[in-house]
């Protein structure tokens, strides 16, 4: 018996882990694998790496809805791309909060984050000339996924502590109770999920 549950505990997750959500992002469909967070909760993981077309398309679509401003910020890894697309676009600089301090990096600036994706707390930080960058110009605050908004909130924090003012705060996708949030600007809505695929 012992066994054939774990055959049957076997068989479920991967048909969970071989579920998708379809979404419309920008015009474009993309499938987005469904992912256990824990035993109640999965996310539908969005990886904009390697999707050259979403990303084009995200940044542009992103462009037209934000205010003015001087700098884009984002924390490292997963915004990176969209950050460098709407930099090329708008020809304004980007800057990403690094989740280690490097050798090269003087007078570190250091805030601490949380997200839904990280099992552990981290460190977002900057180096003086991405400091001197920022100070006193406005600052748009760009990432692939807001969730709970710990780590769009520790790069607010971290532009207000070296003295640029956030201009807005903008995702690809908001997901969850983000959806709801009204400080935010963003492209879709991307659900929670209940273990059998349906959405919370």
């Amino acid at each position: 018996m012992y066994l054939l549950n774990k055959i049957l505990d076997a068989m479920i997750e991967g048909l969970i882990f071989n579920m998708d959500y379809k979404i419309n992002i920008a015009g474009l469909d993309r499938f987005l694998p469904l992912c256990r967070v824990n035993d109640d909760l999965y996310i539908g993981a969005f990886v904009m790496f390697g999707d050259v077309e979403i990303t084009m398309k995200a940044s542009s679509e992103l462009l037209k809805r934000a205010p003015e401003f001087d700098v884009i910020i984002t924390a490292e890894s997963k915004g990176i791309p969209l950050a460098y697309e709407m930099s090329r676009i708008s020809g304004k600089p980007y800057v990403v909060a690094r989740k280690e301090s490097k050798l090269y990096m003087k007078d570190i600036v250091k805030v601490s984050d949380r997200s839904i994706t990280t099992a552990h707390d981290q460190e977002l930080c900057l180096g003086k000339s991405d400091c001197e960058l920022m100070e006193g110009k406005q600052i748009l605050l760009v990432d692939d996924v807001v969730s709970t908004g710990g780590s769009m909130e520790a790069i607010s924090n971290l532009v207000e502590a070296v003295g640029g003012i956030v201009a807005a705060k903008m995702a690809v996708l908001a997901e969850g109770d983000s959806m709801m949030r009204k400080d935010m600007i963003y492209l879709e809505n991307l659900p929670l999920f209940n273990p059998d695929g349906s959405i919370k």
